[in-house]
């Protein structure tokens, strides 16, 4: 695993993507994830901006994902419960559905490698779709060392 590359990536990325108004995500997490690797191996938070991610919540949304019923079960980060809207080949898109944010709120999750990205933004239509551009280009930078 090149962590350097990771935290250097990641930092570069939350810097433009993450946090502020204007940029298009409102918090992002980097979850450690190998669904090959022994089941002993938990899933840690390698990298989160804009979210302090619990770790029991962590537990449950990794087993969420290992479950992978999507379309039947929601799952909860921060302080918010999402239900999955839209699934594709390694990512998910999901609206929230306790908001009290008139826009609304919604995640994208991108699994890849040996990560799983889960970028939170608000807002509509517009929203989610600079939110995925903004994740789409960390999967694909990590997707270039195989992470």
């Amino acid at each position: 695993m090149d962590w350097v590359f990771v935290h250097k990536t990641w930092d570069k990325w939350a810097s433009t993507s993450v946090g502020s108004s204007g940029e298009p995500l409102k918090a992002a997490l980097l979850i450690n994830y190998d669904p090959t690797g022994p089941s002993r191996l938990l899933s840690t938070i390698a990298e989160q901006e804009g979210i302090k991610a619990d770790p029991i919540e962590l537990s449950h949304f990794v087993d969420f994902i290992k479950r992978n019923n999507l379309q039947t079960e929601s799952f909860i980060i921060g302080p918010n419960q999402y239900l999955v809207t839209s699934i594709h080949d390694n990512w998910f898109s999901a609206r929230c559905i306790n908001t009290s944010k008139p826009a609304g709120e919604g995640a994208i999750v991108i699994q890849t490698a040996a990560y799983i990205l889960v970028s939170l933004y608000e807002g509509s239509i517009g929203s989610a779709s600079r939110a995925m551009a903004a994740a789409d280009q960390l999967a694909w930078q990590l997707g270039r060392k195989n992470l």
